[in-house]
């Protein structure tokens, strides 16, 4: 989740040379050549469950997920995007309870509410003296609700497939869905748009956007699902914003305040919370399915 903050920030320069859609196919299409060889099986072949499992996995955590993002931060404020996906600890929580079983102890509770609070927090001191902050949308709102829900139903159908599927082929397969779910729409706007302004720094970067936005985040993410619960790993996704923001103060030079401290304190406290062995973390680990 760090990394994904990290990339989130770099991302600008990418997006201001790029259309979405051909960055985004560009991106997997990089990803699907890297981790070709991740392809092989390394298990037993794979039931028709895990196959509609591992395109909704793609569907939702990579396709939809970047629509509902993108467009939903053209027609919300920044206020309005950061406390709405300031929820994604809390889905994360309700839908693994729902569809894992999961048990989500008063300590997760409070782990999440702190999660909340940090990335809330967060969102209300970087849109400080913006007009866009201020911005309220019905659409745009209702977008990121779905870009919430999108990377829930990541994390908990990730849970699920790491029982039965190694991190590495999980990566590779659903890199390639979201290449072939994107591919109509990069196309459309690789015909019209012009290669030749695009600098070498600039390929440099796409090259490891790509890596790290489809091959190392998803494979350190889905590693550390097979031995942790879905509820207390969606916690950590409240490392996307805090990142984030780290790189907009380190290399944007945008303005670091005691609310920003503030901010980091309830993220890392709820982390801290989450994460602290004690014998109820150890029998909510051993309740989570595999």
């Amino acid at each position: 989740m760090a990394i994904v903050g990290a990339y989130v920030g770099f991302s600008k320069v990418l997006v201001a040379v790029f259309p979405v859609f051909l960055l985004a196919w560009l991106r997997f299409g990089i990803a699907a050549v890297a981790m070709a060889h991740w392809l092989r099986s390394d298990g037993p072949p794979l039931d028709l469950r895990t196959k509609k499992l591992l395109f909704l996995e793609s569907f939702f955590g990579n396709f939809l997920f970047s629509i509902c993002m993108l467009f939903g931060m053209r027609y919300a404020g920044a206020v309005t995007a950061g406390v709405v996906m300031a929820a994604i600890p809390a889905v994360v929580a309700l839908l693994s309870r729902v569809f894992l079983k999961e048990p989500l102890s008063a300590r997760t509770l409070c782990a999440i509410a702190l999660a909340v609070a940090g990335v809330a927090t967060l969102a209300l001191t970087k849109s400080t003296g913006t007009n866009a902050g201020g911005a309220v949308s019905l659409i745009g709102t209702l977008l990121l609700l779905g870009a919430v829900f999108c990377e829930a139903i990541y994390v908990v159908i990730g849970k699920t497939l790491t029982g039965n599927v190694s991190p590495r082929r999980i990566s590779a397969l659903i890199n390639l869905w979201g290449l072939v779910l994107v591919t109509p729409f990069g196309i459309w706007q690789a015909l019209s748009f012009d290669f030749s302004i695009v600098s070498t720094p600039i390929w440099g970067g796409l090259v490891l956007y790509a890596l790290a936005a489809s091959m190392w985040t998803v494979w350190l993410w889905m590693t550390g699902l097979k031995h942790v619960p879905a509820a207390r790993a969606g916690i950590f996704t409240v490392f996307l914003p805090i990142t984030a923001a780290l790189v907009g103060v380190l290399f944007l030079n945008e303005p670091f305040t005691k609310t920003h401290l503030l901010a980091f304190a309830f993220a890392i406290a709820a982390v801290l919370l989450a994460t602290w062995p004690s014998k109820l973390t150890s029998s909510e680990a051993t309740a989570s399915p595999q």
